[in-house]
C-alpha cells in the first residue's frame, strides 16, 4: 500500500510539472541572410529557456529583402518580432501602428544588438583589380547589389557609394548623384535582398564584384573557399540591423513577455558569440576583441552624420519618385 501511495505521489507531480510546463511559438520576420544566425541563436535561446522555466519555445523563421519584409508586417504577417536590415524599415511598420515610435529606446544601442558593413565582393584573384568605388565604374565592370527599394542591403550600398563620392569631391552632392548614377548603369540585375544578390553572384556567376553585407561576403569565402576573395575599401557605411517587438501582435498572441526575453537573449554573451561566429560583429567589447582579425577596422560613415537620420533617407533617396527613381533607369 506504500509503494502504491508513494508511486501515486510521484505521479501527481509529474502531472503537475507537465500541467505547467508550456509550449510556445514565435514568428521571428528577418532580412534575407540572417538564416544562418538565427537558427543557432534560435537553438540556444530555446534551450535557455526551457532550463529556466521548463517551457518550450519554438522560433519560427521568415526571410526576405528587409523592405519587403517590412511591408509584409505591415500588410498583416503576424510577427511577434521584427529583426530588420535597417532602420527604416521598422519604422515603417511603426507607422502602421503595430508597434510604438519610440521602439529604439527599449532596447541598448538603439536596439541594434550587433553591427555590419557594406563590402566588395570579387572573384579569385581580383580580376578586374577592384579596390574601391571608383573601380566599380570603370569600363567592362559589373556590379551585383540588390534593390534598395526592397532591400536593407541596397539601401546601405547606395549611401555609402554617395558618401564616399561626395566627401571625395569635397562635399558636392550633385557629384555624388552622378557618381551614384554611373555606378548603377554597371549594374546588370537587381535582386529583391541581399542573399538573391549573393546566389546571382556566386551561383549564377554574373558580375565582377558583389556589394553585400560583410556577413554574406564571409559566408561565401567559408562555404565556397578559394573561389572569392573580400575587399574592404577604404570608407563604407555603419550598418546598424534593429531589433523590435511587433506589439500589437505580440499582445493579442500572448507573447509580448517571450518575445522581449528573445531580443534581450541577443545582448548576452552567449549571442554575441554565436553573432560573431555567424560574421556580425558583436557590441560586446569582449567578445569582439577575440574576432579582430575576423573584422579589420574600416572607416564608417553614419547614416546620422551623412544624412540626418534614416526618415530623411527614405524621402530623399527611397520614396517613389525620389532620387533612386531618378537615377535608376532599366535598360538605359
Amino acid at each position: 500500500m506504500r509503494k502504491i501511495v508513494s508511486l501515486l505521489a510521484t505521479a501527481a507531480i509529474f502531472a503537475t510539472t507537465s500541467a505547467q510546463a508550456a509550449n510556445y511559438k514565435l514568428l521571428n520576420v528577418s532580412y534575407d541572410p540572417t538564416r544562418e544566425l538565427y537558427k543557432s541563436v534560435n537553438a540556444a535561446f530555446a534551450a535557455a529557456y526551457k532550463a529556466k522555466t521548463g517551457d518550450t519555445v519554438t522560433i519560427d523563421q521568415s526571410h526576405g529583402g528587409s523592405g519587403a519584409q517590412s511591408r509584409a508586417v505591415a500588410d498583416g504577417l503576424a510577427a511577434d518580432v521584427v529583426t530588420l536590415g535597417v532602420e527604416a524599415h521598422v519604422n515603417a511598420i511603426a507607422k502602421a501602428g503595430l508597434l510604438p515610435a519610440d521602439w529604439k529606446s527599449r532596447l541598448p544601442n538603439d536596439s541594434a544588438p550587433y553591427t555590419s558593413t557594406i563590402v566588395f565582393l570579387v572573384r579569385k584573384g581580383n580580376p578586374k583589380h577592384v579596390r574601391d568605388w571608383g573601380d566599380l565604374v570603370k569600363p567592362g565592370v559589373q556590379v551585383i547589389t540588390p534593390n534598395p527599394k526592397t532591400s536593407g542591403a541596397a539601401q546601405l550600398a547606395f549611401l555609402a557609394a554617395w558618401a564616399h563620392a561626395k566627401h571625395r569631391s569635397g562635399g558636392n552632392d550633385q557629384k555624388a548623384q552622378a557618381f551614384v548614377a554611373a555606378l548603377y548603369h554597371h549594374v546588370p540585375v537587381l535582386d529583391t535582398g541581399g542573399r538573391g544578390a549573393t546566389i546571382t553572384f556566386t551561383r549564377r556567376g554574373i558580375g565582377d564584384v558583389l556589394l553585400d553585407w560583410e556577413n554574406e561576403a564571409h559566408l561565401a569565402l567559408k562555404e565556397q573557399p578559394g573561389q572569392y576573395e573580400i575587399v574592404y575599401p577604404s570608407n563604407s557605411i555603419l550598418a546598424e540591423p534593429p531589433v523590435a517587438v511587433v506589439t500589437k501582435n505580440a499582445q493579442q498572441h500572448g507573447t509580448a513577455a517571450l518575445a522581449g526575453a528573445y531580443l534581450k537573449f541577443l545582448y548576452t554573451p552567449l549571442a554575441q558569440e554565436i553573432e560573431a561566429k555567424n560574421f556580425y560583429r558583436p557590441r560586446d567589447p569582449k567578445v569582439l576583441a577575440r574576432y579582430t582579425k575576423q573584422f579589420p577596422k574600416i572607416e564608417l560613415f553614419t547614416v546620422g552624420q551623412e544624412f540626418g537620420g534614416w526618415p530623411r533617407v527614405e524621402t530623399r533617396f527611397f520614396a517613389d519618385g525620389a532620387v533612386f527613381d531618378k537615377i535608376y533607369q532599366p535598360g538605359q
